[in-house]
């Protein structure tokens, strides 16, 4: 199943986690809707849908949904009798750590064993490093930027654009290096629009033709900007907000990749009978298994690197 935000990769994942199943001699099963499908029975046997075509969709076909139901008793012994029916004794979810909440007290309450797969474009899952749908979000936002630069430097404007991300500012950090932006201003760190505005007077005078700024949304600055670099700037400028396109497009090369590395790392721990696991990815050790606590519990960090290199951005 996939539950939470869709995220490009949640398709590789599912497509391989399925193919890794009948390789083990398992019978997989689909689940439509994440948690409320879980409830109201959405569920297929694999073998009776067309997976083909599936690798270059975004977002997940087997679609997505958040359920307040699945905090009932009541629906989640439904959602229980829905599984035991049809024999399904074990549960792979791709998805964020609500997800994983939701699934550690069902097993909680039901003892039914379940990995899962971090799968967000935020990529503020604790522990691991890298989750499903990142790098495929951080291109559709570099390449919007890439088209708002052209028509910045023709007509000589400002440029504030708030990206997702909501209280992790990975993606604009990662958009802002990317694509040369003036101005970083994330969750991560504090921020100076005094100094910033006094810095790129000058600059934009002198060597600038243009001006970008690129604001993550939960930091709630982004109009604010926008107002100032008009007024102090003596600029034109205009707010772009990207919103869900981010989520969308064709997954990237690696998305799939990992979606498949993930799929195949989570079907073989559930095989060996492992419980309660998030499967995780760190650039020094590769993948692990990690207790859903931990994940749950943590709290999620940016590569202090990427941090130092964006902090000038932001004063």
């Amino acid at each position: 199943m996939t539950s939470g935000g869709d995220a490009a990769g949640m398709n590789p994942a599912v497509r391989n986690a399925v193919e890794r199943a009948v390789a083990l001699g398992m019978k997989p099963y689909l689940i439509y809707d994440g948690l409320k499908g879980l409830i109201d029975d959405s569920i297929m046997p694999a073998e009776e849908v067309n997976l083909s075509g599936m690798l270059c969709r975004g977002g997940t076909m087997l679609r997505t949904a958040r359920s307040k139901r699945f905090l009932e008793l009541e629906h989640r012994e439904r959602a229980k009798d829905n599984l035991a029916r049809r024999g399904i004794d074990k549960l792979l979810v791709v998805g964020g750590d609500g997800s994983f909440r939701a699934l550690n007290q069902f097993y909680s309450d039901f003892g039914i064993p379940f990995v899962g797969i971090p799968a967000t474009i935020d990529n503020d899952i604790a522990v691991t490093e890298y989750c499903l749908g990142v790098d495929t979000a951080s291109n559709v936002i570099v390449n919007a930027i890439d088209s708002l630069r052209d028509t910045g430097t023709s007509m000589r404007r400002a440029f504030v654009v708030e990206v997702m991300g909501r209280d992790c500012g990975y993606l604009a950090m990662v958009a802002a290096l990317a694509c040369g932006a003036e101005v970083c201003i994330v969750p991560e760190f504090e921020y100076d629009l005094d100094s910033i505005t006094e810095r790129l007077k000058n600059r934009l005078h002198v060597e600038r033709h243009s001006v970008f700024a690129i604001v993550a949304e939960g930091v709630k600055v982004g109009d604010y900007l926008t107002r100032m670099f008009n007024d102090n700037l003596g600029v034109d400028s205009r707010m772009t907000v990207l919103g869900h396109i981010q989520r969308g497009g064709s997954p990237t090369i690696y998305d799939r990749v990992m979606g498949y590395k993930f799929a195949m790392e989570a079907v073989n721990a559930l095989h060996r009978g492992e419980q309660g696991k998030i499967v995780v990815y760190r650039s020094g050790s590769g993948f692990d298994l990690v207790p859903v606590q931990e994940v749950a519990e943590g709290k999620s960090t940016v590569d202090p690197v990427l941090m130092e290199m964006c902090r000038p951005l932001s004063v």
